[in-house]
């Protein structure tokens, strides 16, 4: 096979880390890259690649899938901008990547607003709209008061969607990074410098995205046996591979090792940001409506996909962020804040499930409900040091450093390779088609958000 056919491969596995593609399908792409490349496989890759292709190719379905393979993502304002610029003379036709820039959206609301007299944020309909006399004081004279009342009430709409985009855009990134942590960030040039670096993340990120099942135990954990093997062949070339890219969706000891003080700083700087975005999304949540903290079971009111999202997010962040501060011999740091977990809420009916099968609420649940809340500790309004967290775990037999909450958990251990189920809404069905069926009449409605309740992350 050709380069270029190397080269359009690993256009499909960088494509692939915004993408919600089956771990089967990626490592498949990653065997096409490596008999691309005429890489010769040891027994070990070899033996775990062919478990997850042979599952992919000889499904009855050959591949297909009933599930979505991309995020849902938001819905830009295009439709507004042209409206816009038809209502407006000193507003141009825009491309349609323009409806998904914050920036360009203000930027033609403040400039359609000079046109009519309107300043940004002028939305009150009784007091801020100009009547006659200050339409022809501001030169607009002309225009009738139906027409400034449409020009009016349109840019009062695009504000609000400008609103809608910021959030929707917000929580896509904190579902992709709590997902998959940052390698969707990558640029090209980096993640396809080293094929085996990006086999490795590429498989890593798809393991990642896998969406969460109707359980009463645990999820699936990302590393598996594959993941393992790839990792091993990075191993065997340190030299070869792109640390610094793998730290991107692996931040283990022994790979943030290899990375340069600066490297390191500068992956900390990211994380702490997003960390802080992050808190503010969870504040947001619980402003709205506070939860009940001491069982995180879902109430009426609660805005439990946006909790859970930022909760998931939170967790890939802190741990991300605990393992940099302790890479740069900083853990003094944690001394003095040392933010603890926060879990996911959980359905009633997954809270009774647990019951009946003798489980009941984690025991993480009762160190959350006694330590401050993470957003006020980020901002300094309460103190939460690692002496703290440590007293409330040992009140609860919790282990501070093995669970996670004053040091970064011990490196992941792989797991057994397990082909990826047809689900809906989080319920595992027979096949594709079955799950299409069950989709489109609208069978476990709802269990999505129960089965992305259920686990702590």
């Amino acid at each position: 096979m050709t380069s270029h056919h190397a080269e359009r491969l690993l256009k499909e596995l960088y494509a692939s880390l915004g993408l919600r593609k089956r771990p089967e399908d990626v490592a498949q792409l990653v065997l096409d890259l490596f008999t691309a490349q005429g890489v010769a496989l040891d027994p070990a890759t070899a033996t775990a690649l062919g478990k997850a292709t042979e599952n992919s190719l000889r499904s009855l379905w050959h591949g297909y899938t009933s599930m979505r393979e991309d995020f849902a993502r938001p819905v830009g304002a295009q439709r507004q901008l042209g409206r816009a610029a038809e209502l407006f003379g000193n507003v141009p036709p825009l491309p349609a990547d323009a409806g998904d820039d914050p920036e360009r959206i203000e930027a033609v609301i403040r400039r359609a607003g000079e046109e009519i007299g309107r300043a940004y944020g002028e939305n009150d309909f009784g007091m801020d709209r100009l009547n006659r006399a200050e339409r022809a004081e501001a030169g607009i004279g002309e225009l009738s008061k139906r027409q400034y009342n449409k020009r009016f009430r349109l840019l009062r709409r695009m504000e609000a969607k400008l609103a809608r985009v910021v959030h929707e855009q917000r929580r896509y990134e904190v579902v992709m990074t709590g997902k998959g942590a940052i390698a969707h960030t990558l640029p090209y040039g980096p993640f396809a410098a080293d094929p085996g670096t990006a086999a490795f993340v590429a498989y890593l990120t798809a393991r990642g995205y896998m969406r969460s099942m109707f359980t009463n135990g645990k999820q699936r954990r990302p590393y598996d046996e594959v993941a393992d093997a790839l990792f091993q062949r990075l191993r065997a070339e340190p030299e070869r591979t792109d640390w610094y890219v793998v730290a991107h969706a692996h931040p283990t000891a022994e790979v943030l090792g290899h990375l340069s003080d600066e490297e390191l700083s500068l992956l900390l700087s990211r994380w702490s940001r997003f960390l802080r975005s992050v808190a503010e999304l969870l504040e947001d949540a619980w402003n709205r409506c506070a939860l009940e903290r001491n069982t995180m079971i879902v109430r009426p009111g609660n805005d439990s996909s946006t909790w859970n999202q930022a909760a998931q997010a939170w967790s890939t962040a802190r741990a991300h962020w605990f393992a940099l501060l302790t890479e740069l011999g900083r853990e003094d740091f944690l001394d003095r804040v040392c933010p603890g977990k926060v879990p996911r809420l959980m359905a009633a009916d997954v809270a009774y499930w647990h019951r009946k099968s003798g489980g009941g609420l984690h025991p993480d649940t009762y160190v959350w409900a006694e330590l401050p809340l993470p957003w006020k500790v980020l901002r300094g309004e309460e103190e939460c040091t690692r002496s703290l967290v440590e007293q409330v775990c040992g009140r609860y037999g919790v282990d501070p450093v093995a669970g996670g909450w004053t040091a970064p958990r011990p490196a992941a251990e792989p797991v057994g390779y397990r082909r990826t189920p047809e689900l809906v809404h989080g319920v595992r069905v027979a096949d594709p088609l079955m799950a299409s069926a069950l989709r489109s009449t609208g069978v476990f409605s709802g269990k999505g958000q129960r089965a992305a309740a259920s686990e702590w992350l």
